[in-house]
């Protein structure tokens, strides 16, 4: 399941979705981002999220399906919310599930990591001197990086 959305997200509902009826897998593992207030050395007062929808929604269906063709994952929820955001609030969740906990807990993160780097979302932060984009870090290239060297 993928959602873009400007609404915020529960949790406990998203999670219930990943569980009910499903009586195959033993491992249900999710991740929860929220806005922080201090990011690559600047304090941060909100953020806005902006995205092309027809192209994100493109990229987190194929990174459901990478997850999916690499592990043994049965159920994928992708959750990223767009729009302005102020500190503490939900951005992501991301949430697997699969019979065995290392799976779900791979999935979860090679997701999460992908996405970061590949999804077309483009973040302006606020801060108590303006406003300005935000790259890429170094660090989440390579996250990514070390997911396209590993072979499963």
């Amino acid at each position: 399941m993928i959602k873009v959305q400007t609404q915020d997200f529960n949790v406990a509902a998203e999670y219930a979705a990943l569980c009910e009826n499903n009586q195959t897998d033993g491992a249900v593992v999710f991740f929860v981002g929220l806005v922080r207030d201090f990011n690559q050395n600047s304090q941060i007062k909100s953020l806005t999220l902006e995205h092309y929808p027809a192209m994100t929604n493109k990229v987190l269906q194929d990174l459901e399906q990478q997850a999916k063709s690499r592990w043994p994952v049965n159920r994928v929820s992708i959750v990223h919310r767009v729009g302005k955001l102020t500190l503490a609030e939900q951005i992501v969740f991301v949430g697997v599930t699969s019979p065995h906990r290392q799976a779900a807990f791979e999935a979860a993160q090679f997701i999460m990591d992908t996405l970061k780097t590949s999804a077309p979302f483009w973040k302006k932060e606020q801060t108590p001197t303006g406003e300005h984009w935000v790259d890429a870090k170094d660090s989440d290239e390579q996250a990514a990086k070390n997911w396209q060297n590993q072979h499963i």
